[in-house]
């Protein structure tokens, strides 16, 4: 996507740091146990809360905003790198995931 690195979710590395920029709401509806919640809109405010990791993982729905956060991360020198597909790949791979309410995971 317009140069951004992109990896697919099977390609990940197993100690991937995983930023999730997707809107709380989806977030809560099923995640990437681990992730980094960071909705996109607040990114540029949070850089401060960004673990130390080379590269970070940046994963939503179907990896357009995702795609659009890591280049802007990139842009700021901050190595990122798309999820393809997003979460929606994820859950296709048939990758667990975790749901804040407890009930079953929804993408």
């Amino acid at each position: 996507m317009n140069g951004v690195p992109e990896i697919s979710v099977l390609d990940l590395p197993a100690d991937a740091v995983l930023i999730d920029v997707r809107e709380d709401d989806e977030w809560a509806a099923g995640h990437i146990e681990g992730a980094l919640h960071l909705p996109m809109s607040e990114v540029p405010a949070r850089l401060a809360d960004l673990p130390e990791a080379d590269p970070l993982y940046i994963v939503c729905r179907s990896g357009n905003r995702s795609g659009r956060a890591a280049a802007w991360l990139n842009g700021q020198g901050i190595d990122s790198v798309n999820v393809a597909g997003g979460m929606q790949a994820w859950a296709a791979a048939g990758k667990p995931m975790a749901a804040d309410s407890g009930s079953p995971t929804v993408i």
